[in-house]
């Protein structure tokens, strides 16, 4: 087709909102090169630098949630909320897209809204068991609905849903490093079995503050850590790991940027719920204990965990319970063969391939009209 193609995508506010945004981006390009995209974001949140680091421009809108705690102060949202919708109106007059994507997060509500009423076709892309509220509000005037898990019509028109599973970033299914060789690039002993701990790209207090308080065990284990802390608690875990002193067989991160060779190290993950990792996990096959994080919206982090322990795909640990029950279970798992593999087994069995591929098909059928 010879027809420019004009995209916005918009959303995010954490990563995973924003690494499937970028895939789908990327899925287009591929496809599409002369493709024009242009994303929409909200101001202080992080889209507004991953984006321009993928390649793509963003436009920021001045958005935020509901304080719940403290009702008046969101006149001041109900304005934001007003003045987003209007610059929202301004970015969709100057940039003319024929289809736009909703990854969910608060900038995609106001972006969505005025496509739709405008009449430009709309898809949104849910990445969790449990639906947010933007992608429930923004259902009706949506023409495809992409989601990841089965039982979804509880959120959503069933004729508009399909199943596509959730992009991923492609780092993570394009490492062809061997285990050895990822170990060694964490300067650790390539012959040694060793677990990953990820609390998101900002980091986990209970999964960091089960390693801190734990740090003999650590260092007496058998095995080996790799600790991505995230970068507000980074100076905290340093600290504490110098004034306990050495441990050889523990390599401490504020943030991995390769986690194709972190996951390949890796002989189990212990990570948060969210859906993009859960995603990653699922292709890669990869043994994990999940610690759903308890301070998001509708607890969604715990119901996708289930859907995967009741499927005997994920160990599950409650994050009350994690400080004292966490290492013991890492480690009581990582020496069982037969666990890893069955583990390994059950989870690679959920993953759906080409989710890009297949989400960004279906944009390009919604821009041209098919």
């Amino acid at each position: 087709m010879d027809k420019e193609l004009r995209i916005i995508i918009s959303g995010g506010g954490t990563g995973g909102h924003i690494f499937p945004a970028i895939s789908i981006a990327n899925a287009i390009k591929a496809k599409h090169p002369n493709a024009k995209i242009l994303f929409v974001g909200a101001l202080g949140r992080m889209e507004m630098h991953r984006v321009p680091a993928a390649g793509y421009e963003i436009k920021g809108l001045p958005i935020c949630g509901f304080d719940r705690k403290h009702l008046l102060k969101n006149v001041a949202v109900l304005f934001k909320i007003w003045k987003s919708q209007y610059i929202a109106k301004k970015i969709v007059k100057q940039f003319k897209p024929m289809a736009a994507v909703g990854v969910g997060g608060y900038a995609s509500g106001p972006t969505l809204n005025v496509c739709a009423n405008k009449g430009i076709p709309c898809l949104i892309q849910e990445q969790n068991s449990y639906a947010g509220v933007t992608n429930k509000l923004l259902a009706k005037k949506a023409s495809k609905i992409c989601v990841a898990y089965d039982g979804m019509e509880r959120f959503f028109p069933a004729e508009k849903i399909v199943k596509t599973g959730n992009p991923v970033r492609q780092n993570v299914l394009d490492n062809t490093m061997t285990k050895e060789e990822a170990r060694k690039s964490f300067g650790l002993n390539p012959d040694k079995k060793t677990v990953l701990l990820v609390g998101g790209s900002l980091g986990a207090r209970t999964v960091n503050e089960s390693m801190k308080q734990h740090l003999d065990m650590v260092k007496n284990a058998d095995v080996q850590f790799i600790w991505q802390t995230g970068k507000y608690y980074n100076e905290e875990m340093n600290q504490a790991v110098k004034a306990f002193g050495d441990i050889p067989n523990l390599k401490v991160l504020d943030f991995i940027s390769d986690m194709g060779a972190a996951y390949k190290a890796a002989d189990l993950v212990i990570s948060r719920a969210g859906a993009s990792s859960i995603s990653e996990f699922c292709l890669i096959g990869k043994p994990v204990i999940l610690v759903p994080s308890p301070n998001v919206a509708e607890d969604h982090q715990t119901k996708n965990a289930m859907a995967l322990v009741n499927k005997d795909a994920a160990i599950y640990v409650k994050d009350a319970d994690a400080p004292h029950e966490l290492l013991h279970t890492a480690l009581q798992t990582v020496g069982n063969d037969s666990k890893l593999a069955s583990l390994s087994e059950n989870i690679k069995a959920l993953g759906l391939k080409n989710s890009a591929d297949v989400i960004a098909d279906e944009v390009v059928k919604l821009a041209w009209g098919e």
